[in-house]
């Protein structure tokens, strides 16, 4: 019997979605602008929250090193050799982490595993946990 997947929440598809970007992103160095289009065109924005796609995209790209800054003091090689699928999805989290106080650093830290269990390596999504986890420490100390 085959497993139906879990019906999946607009801002989770936005995260998924941005995640799908980011890593076109980071192997193109395509123009943003140029990216939202294509995705546009291959109605991959639909069911979606459009607005938090744009602003994860938009302002992952435009703070892409300062949040490598933040997390790559975790790491145990250079944000370079982080396979970039894992980067993007760091990315992704600590940006969440050092702007959306509204959401808890526990949801943020979820949504980013599963990520990378969907996406990633096959042990990537313990590696994602244990770097944004000390992130969020550093980020809100008051959780």
């Amino acid at each position: 019997m085959i497993e139906k997947e879990k019906r999946v929440s607009p801002r989770s598809q936005s995260r998924r979605v941005a995640l799908q970007a980011l890593y076109q992103w980071q192997m193109t160095f395509e123009e943003p602008a140029v990216i939202i289009r294509q995705f546009q065109e291959d109605q991959r924005l639909n069911n979606l929250d459009l607005e938090l796609f744009k602003e994860l995209f938009g302002e992952v790209v435009s703070q892409a090193e300062s949040l490598d800054e933040i997390y790559g003091s975790y790491l145990d090689r250079a944000v370079s050799m982080i396979d970039p699928v894992e980067r993007a999805i760091m990315r992704l989290g600590v940006y969440e982490l050092k702007n959306k106080p509204e959401i808890p650093y526990r949801v943020i830290i979820n949504e980013a595993v599963e990520l990378a269990k969907r996406f990633g390596a096959e042990e990537s999504h313990k590696y994602v946990n244990g770097i944004l986890d000390k992130a969020a420490k550093a980020l809100r100390p008051h959780e």
